[in-house]
């Protein structure tokens, strides 16, 4: 092996060190956020039968639990090639134009989700200005929204790294680790 080879090896390993620890993250976020999504949900039903009053904050909480699972999820989806694909025609085109059509697929939809991911921070501070609080809670608003451009951020550096796989390798990916043929294989 040469030096190159070498760089380009621990560089990769250092990517796929940080891109396990962001999975892991966003596994545990995703289940502690349910978790506590149906805690929550079961102790409102329980205190309005056996009390007849709900929770007051029952409701803002499960509103924040949605939005840090939703958003954690979106990263997830797209590092795991779990997203909705609409196929029809991309399933009957050659291999070669598939591959094309997944670079650009990609390109567009990392670029889209960055831009998305700048957007939802100009609308946290727009929501920090306003200065809008939960009322039941008591907290910033802009606080629970906090998730949606990192999950945004996640997700298009997710399809950037997903266009470089597929720029650099011969088979066509799904997602960084996700060969289309192996998806095809798990779906028969």
């Amino acid at each position: 092996m040469n030096e190159t080879t070498n760089k380009r090896r621990g560089a990769t390993g250092i990517l796929d060190m940080i891109d396990n620890a962001i999975a892991r993250l966003e596994e545990v976020i995703m289940a502690v956020g349910v978790m506590l999504m149906a805690i929550n949900t079961v102790t409102n039903v329980i205190s309005r039968f056996a009390f007849n009053h709900s929770i007051i904050f029952a409701e803002e909480l499960n509103s924040i639990f949605i939005l840090l699972v939703t958003f954690a999820g979106i990263g997830y989806a797209a590092r795991h090639g779990r997203h909705i694909r609409m196929s029809a025609i991309y399933d009957h085109l050659p291999p070669n134009a598939r591959k094309v059509l997944m670079i650009i697929i990609t390109a567009v939809t990392a670029g889209f989700m960055l831009f998305l991911a700048w957007y939802a921070v100009e609308y946290i501070l727009n929501l920090y200005s306003k200065g809008r609080i939960y009322p039941a809670l008591g907290i910033p608003v802009y606080i629970s929204y906090v998730w949606v451009p990192v999950g945004f951020f996640v997700t298009g550096i997710q399809y950037a790294l997903t266009l470089v796989k597929n720029i650099q390798e011969k088979d066509i990916y799904l997602s960084t680790n996700l060969r289309e043929q192996d998806a095809q294989e798990v779906e028969v």
